[in-house]
């Protein structure tokens, strides 16, 4: 009877030692998940962060190379530039040399007009606000251009707000 008992004892052994394994394996592979989902969390938010970030690149890249081009079409007037009322809206008229270039805000774009015969062309889009106002200084008068670029989310950290100014050569003060 004793030497019966000793391989019942031994089997036993061993099937409780098996099931011990498969908890470790099972909670080893719980911990790999949960690893493995802050990893991927974090991998997700990172890529999210890196997008926008290269969106916001493209806004500021895109409202500078407006503001250079107004203030290129400043410096190169042939007479004082001045704001015109129309439509419901305000349209600022350049005059040059061979025509009339005119900005107006519409639709949350400003679009350019190089002549009057000319199409007009979309230079920033996505726009919220935009306003050009005469600015005058000691010797000169100044232009000022400031634009607010529309955002994707409602709280923002940094407001997409930009300010240019420029001076016409033909547009001294008194």
């Amino acid at each position: 009877m004793a030497s019966e008992g000793a391989p019942l004892a031994a089997s036993v052994a061993r099937k409780s030692a098996g099931g011990f394994l498969m908890v470790d394996c099972l909670i080893y592979i719980v911990v790999w998940s949960v690893i493995v989902g802050l990893a991927f969390s974090s991998f997700y938010r990172c890529l999210s962060s890196s997008r926008d970030l290269s969106r916001n690149a493209n806004d500021v890249v895109r409202a500078l190379q407006a503001g250079e081009r107004w203030r290129d079409d400043i410096r190169a007037a042939s007479g004082p530039p001045r704001l015109v009322a129309e439509d419901g809206g305000v349209a600022f008229e350049i005059p040059t040399p061979s025509s009339l270039t005119v900005y107006i805000f519409e639709k949350n774009s400003i679009w350019r007009k190089a002549d009057l015969a000319a199409p007009w062309q979309k230079v920033l889009a996505g726009v919220k606000s935009s306003r050009m106002e005469r600015s005058p200084r000691k010797k000169v008068v100044a232009w000022s251009w400031e634009v607010e670029l529309q955002t994707k989310k409602q709280q923002v950290r940094v407001t997409p707000l930009f300010n240019f100014v420029a001076v016409s050569s033909s547009d001294q003060n008194p």
